[in-house]
């Protein structure tokens, strides 16, 4: 096969970027580059499972750019976003370029509020009532020693970063700031004054960004920016041709994320008041009026699903509605002299009074494709939210149009077979396609690991059903004796903070090991200290679930307490679930399987890293063995040996640990 007609074969343009990235070319990876190319050639679209190892970066970039057209690369976390451009894209590009004879451009592009703004950083923020963080800022400034509380020192980090960075991009920024310290010098697109307005306009870092990415070929954003690009009609990507979606099991729940809106009584109170100051008395009492009724009944609101929405709330939110479109037309028609900064005052108004009114019609309209519930949270209060009860229908039409897709993973295949993946992208069954059905194909590379003789998969059956509530003494001492039996070098994964919290502080009173918790020092640092002493052992929930990469004799032994179904009361999850069983599905299988499937398989991922890597996923649960959908979701984790054999697995972790501290020693 031929990269390009007549010109270099693909072959030699992967077997030159595996070496310039100091890498080894695997089999799968050259089986992944030979579909992609096919796929782009064709204008088709490719799911593809590529394991841990595969060097699946490489798999797509080297076809991509060879074909010659403008590509997107969609990623979901900061750590891959940074290898491609700051390892895998200079290295690929400087080694294809001989061949090839050009040399793409590429950038990174995310959205507005992740660059520094210079106008909020020089100007201020736009003052409310609440507000006013940079006068008290300035005032600290001033004492001997500067400012001693958190939120004084991270802006003036920022102010100090402001002079050097080139990027202004917050994951620059190291170590980072607080979300609230970051509010002080970033805007979103709708507050934003726009280039031409701006004084900064010349200098803005966000304009930069955008400016690079139009002249590159191939550019890195996030799974975010690239929601929006699909949701809100306007387009904030370049023009492209191909379009690559890399961690790609966490598309539907960021492309969610963003189409869901909000409505709390602290954020209308803030539109409300930054309205006020911009019109008349009479549409600013309105205005009041609806946000206190609103408020009123936030106070009394229990979690859970609105399946219908209660007459007083409807009521509220019309008025809500009502009184925000009056504002908004106010505002429009303001220009008041007086104001400083006129156009950032209005512009910060306008952004939240739109975002209220928007959310506010879209929950009054009623659609049967978005879900509405309470939330109550003991920090934060009450909130009203809305989301897609599926975003299927939307990324089908959206993200599979006028240009070829191609999506992959370590985990796509749930149960054995990527049509659950693919249902939830909005395509249909692999082989059915038609005039509005995507035509795609999915691929599975494999993994440079030997599964079967690198792990074991032990799954303790002979334990307890855990129930929803309660201590699970039973499974405790289990997690005791095999980490024990492990010597430490134990990542646990638990279905919630409560119960690694719990674990936690059982275990420090019994084991003379040290035990890291989540949420007592930043993730980073944990995982640098698991990493580093091999006794060591890390408990903590989701994030570790899919962040943590460990390569080595560290990490011998991965324990999942519990199968991760989402929580039954989960008012979107349920709300999926019941949606798919009306229509003759099975709504567990479909989505509450399938969310445990994906997330067991990027816990157990957690295992292997290195070709060289052996040790034991142990899932304290036993329906895992017994219960029916079991098998489904054996299916979708990694090809371990498999036992309920207990003794077997101590002793197999014993000999593990033995071999690592001989090996330690010599």
């Amino acid at each position: 096969m031929t990269a390009t007609s007549g010109g270099p074969g693909l072959h030699d343009l992967l077997h030159a970027a595996v070496l310039a990235v100091k890498g080894t070319e695997r089999p799968g990876q050259v089986a992944m580059a030979e579909a992609v190319a096919e796929a782009i050639e064709g204008n088709t679209h490719l799911l593809v499972q590529a394991g841990t190892g595969t060097g699946k970066s490489l798999g797509y970039l080297v076809p991509a750019i060879a074909r010659g057209d403008r590509v997107i690369v969609a990623t979901a976390t900061l750590a891959l976003q940074r290898q491609l451009i700051e390892r895998d894209l200079p290295r690929t590009v400087e080694a294809l370029h001989p061949v090839l004879r050009r040399r793409p451009e590429f950038a990174t592009l995310k959205g507005r509020s992740n660059y520094l703004c210079l106008h909020r950083l020089h100007e201020g923020v736009p003052q409310d009532d609440e507000d006013g963080l940079f006068d008290q800022f300035e005032a600290a400034q001033a004492l001997p020693g500067g400012p001693t509380s958190k939120l004084g020192k991270d802006l003036l980090r920022l102010r100090e970063w402001a002079d050097e960075t080139e990027s202004g991009d917050r994951d620059a920024l190291t170590p980072g700031v607080s979300d609230r310290a970051w509010a002080q010098v970033s805007v979103s697109s709708r507050e934003c004054l726009g280039a031409s307005k701006c004084a900064y306009g010349a200098e803005c870092f966000a304009e930069a960004a955008r400016e690079r990415a139009k002249l590159a070929e191939v550019i890195v954003t996030n799974h975010a920016l690239l929601a929006i690009d699909a949701i809100e009609g306007a387009p904030v990507l370049p023009q492209h041709d191909v379009l690559i979606i890399d961690e790609a099991h966490e598309l539907v729940s960021r492309v969610t994320g963003v189409a869901t809106g909000e409505l709390t009584p602290g954020g209308v109170q803030r539109a409300v008041r930054r309205s006020a100051k911009l019109i008349d008395e009479k549409v600013a009492d309105q205005l009041l009026a609806a946000a206190e009724t609103f408020e009123r009944l936030m106070e009394l609101a229990l979690p859970g699903r609105l399946e219908k929405i209660p007459d007083d709330l409807g009521y509220a939110l019309a008025a809500l509605r009502d009184a925000s479109r009056a504002a908004i037309t106010a505002i429009g028609g303001t220009r008041d002299s007086s104001l400083s900064d006129e156009d950032a005052v209005r512009k910060q108004a306008l952004a939240a009074i739109e975002s209220v009114q928007q959310v506010s019609e879209r929950i009054v309209q009623g659609s049967e494709f978005d879900v509405v519930w309470y939330e109550r949270h003991d920090r934060y209060g009450a909130s009203l939210r809305v989301a897609p009860l599926s975003v299927s229908g939307l990324l089908r039409e959206k993200l599979f149009e006028d240009r070829s897709v191609v999506l992959t993973s370590a985990t796509l295949k749930l149960g054995g077979d990527f049509n659950g993946v693919g249902a939830s992208l909005g395509l249909a069954p692999e082989g059915e396609h038609g005039e509005e059905l995507p035509e795609w194909k999915g691929l599975d590379v494999g993994s440079p690991f030997d599964y079967r003789k690198q792990g074991i998969l032990y799954v303790a059956q002979h334990l307890s059903v855990p129930g929803r509530e309660g201590s699970r003494g039973d499974m405790l001492d289990e997690l005791a004796e095999l980490i024990e039996a492990a010597g430490g070098r134990t990542l646990g994964l638990f279905s919630s903070m409560r119960a690694a919290q719990a674990a936690a502080e059982e275990l420090r009173g019994r084991l003379d090991l040290p035990i890291l918790l989540q949420g007592e020092e930043t993730l980073g640092e944990l995982i640098r200290a698991f990493a580093a002493d091999a006794e060591t052992c890390l408990f903590g929930t989701l994030s570790l679930w899919q962040g943590v990469d460990v390569p080595g004799v560290n990490c011998q032994l991965v324990v999942m307490d519990r199968i991760p179904f989402p929580r039954p009361d989960d008012p979107l999850i349920s709300a999926r679930q019941k949606a798919v069983e009306e229509a003759g599905g099975n709504g567990f299988m479909a989505v509450a399987a399938s969310h445990a499937a994906l997330l067991m398989a990027q816990g157990a991922g957690r295992l292997v890293r290195a070709t060289d890597d052996r040790g034991v996923v142990a899932v304290l649960d036993p329906r895992l063995a017994k219960a029916r959908y079991g098998s489904f979701l054996r299916a979708s984790m990694p090809d371990f040996w498999y036992t309920t054999d207990r003794n077997q697995v101590r002793r197999s972790l014993a000999a593990i640990d033995a071999a690592a501290r001989a090996a330690a020693a010599s």
